[in-house]
């Protein structure tokens, strides 16, 4: 009887993180917790751990989003494709030279459209995976779904480990420009029921890399019959698992042990944190009697705040960090006071008003109903300096890579969107004083939307005293109630009157606008034409947090 552990190590959402660097505050990363990230540092970690095992007992897998996020994603998208010419996107060439063994694609993946994704895939030197991608016209994976590998043991029995790909459902909704028509995105279930058995009977160890969150929940309603996060009903529902890289969630899972209600057996779970503040380690202690038997299964997480940038990685791609560095702290304007986005969440802001002013400008252009504009407090960082404003400044704004829809919207169904939105905030007793923490609700910043109008304002109060559903009180456009048949264009980024979010009557309402134009180059464009941005132009409260008509007042760290 032989005995072997076989150590496989895993990243995911790595979204465009190459180094330890702030592109928005031009200086290391920081935060709270005081992470670092980068998949410079995954490659010290990767390396640690493969001099302590040997690197022949080890695999390294990702479980997608890798290529969006960062203003350097941005830039090798954009600014300078991949698609022209012959440069290697930087994520690739670090992925290759740290000896990445498979990786799944995550729904940001096809943010900047296949072409980039298809670049992407053939600079790659290990598969791409993805079995529930499936071709619009053959019905087939449009990606390679698994991939076999063997571990060779010297004068014992070869170990082959099968790994299946699978990626999220909700690109049909999110990235449906892009994909409608061309692939569809069944669910994870269902594929790997299909893809597991035959990846079984070739394999001795089979390993699941699923871009979709452990605990069952979606964003995407009733718009696509798969949800969005199931990998742990993936490992209790499909026999012949043995363990999933969990990701998508962007949350922290060590280790987590799901017993699969077929066949009994434990099937291990693991997601380490986003943008490389972690990387999964998972060990099985295999034993060889005849065949390959799994006997225990084990994992945890390493930090890389704990560890240096691999410095061959930093020598490989500084040159393509510098000219993003570049690139994103180019002079665009001047700012004649400082404006910050920290308290957007609460009060009415020149920061966010900026944003709406900018969106309903565009949609204006398309469109002779009144304009309402809708965007959310995307990072609570961001801040313009008084002064010179550099790219970063402003792109600090709108950190996603969204574009510009407008729709036709009744008055009646702006005010359920809103009382959506408004879900973001705890019910409380009184006006406060409170905490952030204490006010908001567990619902992420991108998805609380805050309205403005155009040529007159759209006024209503988000009273926090009353339940869900009937929080929105004295909505009004230019001093009058908004009735329930009134129409207005709206100005809404992409992502969500795709249905992200799973927001009411965005995503079935007729659409007026749609050029398929970045909102942060928007943004960008304007300062550069106008050559001041005077936070004083876009002071003004149109919309106020209340308990039963009370302020309420909100304290932050920010």
């Amino acid at each position: 009887m032989r005995t072997f552990t076989l150590t496989v190590m895993g990243s995911t959402d790595l979204h465009g993180n190459l180094f330890n660097w702030d592109y928005y505050l031009d200086r290391e990363f920081d935060d709270y917790a005081h992470d670092d990230v980068g998949i410079a540092k995954i490659s010290t970690l990767v390396n640690d751990v493969r001099a302590a095992v040997g690197r022949h007992r080890t695999l390294l897998l990702d479980a997608g989003d890798t290529i969006q996020g960062t203003p350097l994603a941005y830039y090798y998208a954009k600014v300078e494709p991949i698609t022209r010419g012959a440069h290697v996107h930087p994520m690739a060439a670090a992925m290759n030279a740290i000896g990445y063994t498979a990786a799944a694609l995550g729904n940001h993946e096809f943010n900047y459209g296949l072409p980039v994704l298809r670049t992407f895939e053939r600079q790659l030197e290990f598969p791409l995976l993805a079995a529930n991608a499936l071709d619009v016209g053959t019905g087939l994976p449009a990606f390679e779904p698994y991939v076999v590998k063997t571990v060779w043991r010297t004068g014992g029995p070869p170990l082959r480990v099968g790994i299946l790909g699978l990626t999220n459902p909700g690109i049909a909704v999110w990235d449906r420009a892009h994909v409608d028509g061309v692939l569809t995105f069944p669910g994870l279930v269902e594929q790997a029921l299909h893809w597991v058995p035959e990846i079984r009977r070739r394999s001795d160890l089979v390993v699941v890399v699923a871009h979709s969150g452990a605990d069952l929940s979606s964003s995407l309603g009733d718009q696509v019959p798969f949800p969005e996060n199931c990998s742990e009903l993936l490992a209790e529902t499909v026999p012949g698992i043995d363990a999933i890289l969990v990701g998508h969630a962007h949350v922290e899972i060590p280790s987590r042990i799901v017993t699969n209600k077929v066949t009994g057996r434990p099937v291990l779970l693991t997601e380490p944190l986003y943008w490389g503040k972690r990387l999964s380690v998972m060990e099985f202690d295999l034993r060889h009697d005849g065949q390959w038997e799994l006997e225990a299964s084990r994992s945890s997480v390493l930090s890389s705040a704990t560890v240096r940038e691999d410095p061959r990685i930093v020598r490989l791609l500084r040159h393509d960090h510098e000219r993003v560095v570049s690139y994103v702290n180019a002079r665009i304007g001047t700012c004649a006071a400082a404006m910050s986005a920290s308290r957007s969440r609460f009060e009415d802001t020149p920061a966010l008003r900026f944003i709406n002013h900018v969106q309903a400008l565009e949609i204006a252009k398309s469109t002779s109903l009144p304009v309402v504009s809708l965007c959310a407090p995307f990072n609570r960082a961001a801040a313009i300096p008084a002064g010179e404003v550099s790219l970063r400044d402003v792109a600090g704004l709108y950190i996603f890579d969204n574009t510009l829809v407008g729709v036709r919207m009744t008055g009646g169904q702006l005010r359920d969107f809103l009382e959506e939105s408004a879900r973001y905030f705890r019910q409380v007793s009184g006006p406060g004083p409170f905490s952030a923490e204490q006010v908001s609700a567990d619902v992420p910043d991108y998805n609380f939307d805050i309205a403005h109008g155009l040529s007159a304002p759209l006024t209503y109060d988000v009273d926090i005293a009353r339940p869900v559903g009937s929080r929105i009180v004295g909505l009004s456009y230019d001093g009058a109630p908004v009735s329930d048949s009134a129409e207005f264009a709206v100005a809404v980024n992409n992502y969500r009157q795709a249905g992200g979010g799973d927001f009411p009557h965005i995503a079935s309402a007729p659409v007026l606008h749609n050029q398929q134009q970045e909102i942060r180059q928007l943004l960008i464009d304007w300062v550069k034409a106008a050559g001041v941005l005077d936070p004083a132009a876009f002071t003004g409260t149109d919309w106020r947090l209340v308990a039963e008509g009370e302020p309420v007042v909100v304290s932050t760290n920010e």
